[in-house]
């Protein structure tokens, strides 16, 4: 049984991983903090996790309590990664980020997108990127690695194939995607309060959001990402354009790039959010419109499953040597 610790467990996706490590049959939390809850018992921030975690108290951020751990999983907000892990990482295992952190490989994108300059540079190089159904040979065994968040999951697993077959136009390509409030984590916000959200669609980060740059680069394409804002707490709907090169059949291509894959299920039906709904599954479809000479992509995923903490734990499995699908739900919550 493999030790883990959870940085940042009070969060949405912190939660998420509780709930996922208390099933697994090979993971064991032993450790779990939380700044803002710093005392608290997980019962009663989440009453969900009373049976599975009766006597757990979310704890200090203190890298010295993860000496030893086999793994730890960081579920904090963009920004504390980076000064957190050159003190972690050589207590620990292994490190699953699940900031965006270290996912961007050069280093001047982030006072780019992100607004400052990355306090750790020399170790951007040293994280694989977690996302398994692209960059597989690169997890296993890593004792670092990024994992992407939900909208760029979303994106890359619909255009990155096709980029890949030399399918489509690698410029140009539009990606326009809906996200749950629950993307946006716990912590109250304006935006999301359900006054706010609740019978309203709005788009966000108009031209340069930063997830932008992390996109183009798990997919090799130049891309126009708008995101919005839809009246839901979970799921993300991707709806992706490009122009063909050829007489592509995505749809086809992409059944047979993810033919062997458990956690992406390619079909003719349209994907739904509430489909994937408590799964670590991502749903897909494509077509080739003769009119126009567009190819449309659609991706619909869990935010903070498949395009969180399920993916993240996807990525412990394989950094551990474990069944990549240990304690993961193939099946969605429905309705």
């Amino acid at each position: 049984m493999a030790k883990v610790g959870i940085f940042g467990a009070s969060g949405f996706t912190g939660a998420e991983l509780l709930r996922l490590c208390a099933a697994h049959p090979d993971l064991e939390v032993v450790l779990a903090t939380g700044a803002s809850k710093v005392g608290t018992a997980a019962a009663e921030l989440y009453p969900s996790l009373a049976a599975a975690y009766p006597g757990l108290v979310f704890a200090e951020g203190d890298p010295a309590a993860a000496d030893g751990l086999d793994l730890v999983f960081l579920a904090l907000p963009h920004g504390a990664s980076q000064h957190l892990v050159p003190e972690l990482a050589p207590r620990v295992g292994h490190v699953v980020d699940l900031a965006a952190d270290f996912r961007l490989k050069d280093p001047t994108a982030y006072p780019a997108w992100y607004g400052e300059a990355h306090a750790d540079p020399a170790r951007l190089a040293a994280f694989a990127y977690g996302l398994p159904e692209l960059f597989r040979d690169d997890l296993a065994g890593a004792p670092l690695v990024a994992a992407p968040g939900c909208y760029v999951t979303a994106a890359a697993l619909a255009i990155a194939p096709l980029v890949r077959a030399g399918a489509i136009e690698p410029t140009g390509v539009i990606v326009d995607a809906a996200s749950g409030v629950s993307g946006a984590g716990r912590a109250l916000k304006d935006a999301t309060a359900y006054a706010t959200a609740d019978e309203d669609f709005t788009a966000y980060g108009l031209l340069h959001h930063r997830h932008t740059p992390e996109i183009e680069q798990a997919t090799g394409a130049q891309v126009l990402f708008t995101p919005h804002l839809a009246p839901m707490t979970r799921g993300i709907l991707a709806t992706c354009y490009a122009r063909p090169l050829g007489d592509p059949d995505p749809l086809a291509l992409l059944a047979e790039f993810y033919r062997d894959e458990p956690f992406v299920v390619v079909g003719e039906r349209p994907p739904s959010t509430k489909a994937t709904r408590g799964s670590n599954c991502a749903h897909l479809t494509a077509r080739r419109d003769e009119r126009t000479g567009w190819v449309v992509v659609l991706s619909a995923l869990d935010n903070l499953m498949k395009g969180a903490s399920g993916q993240a734990v996807q990525c412990a499995n394989l950094a551990l040597g474990l069944d990549e699908t240990a304690g993961l739900p193939l099946a969605g919550l429905y309705p």
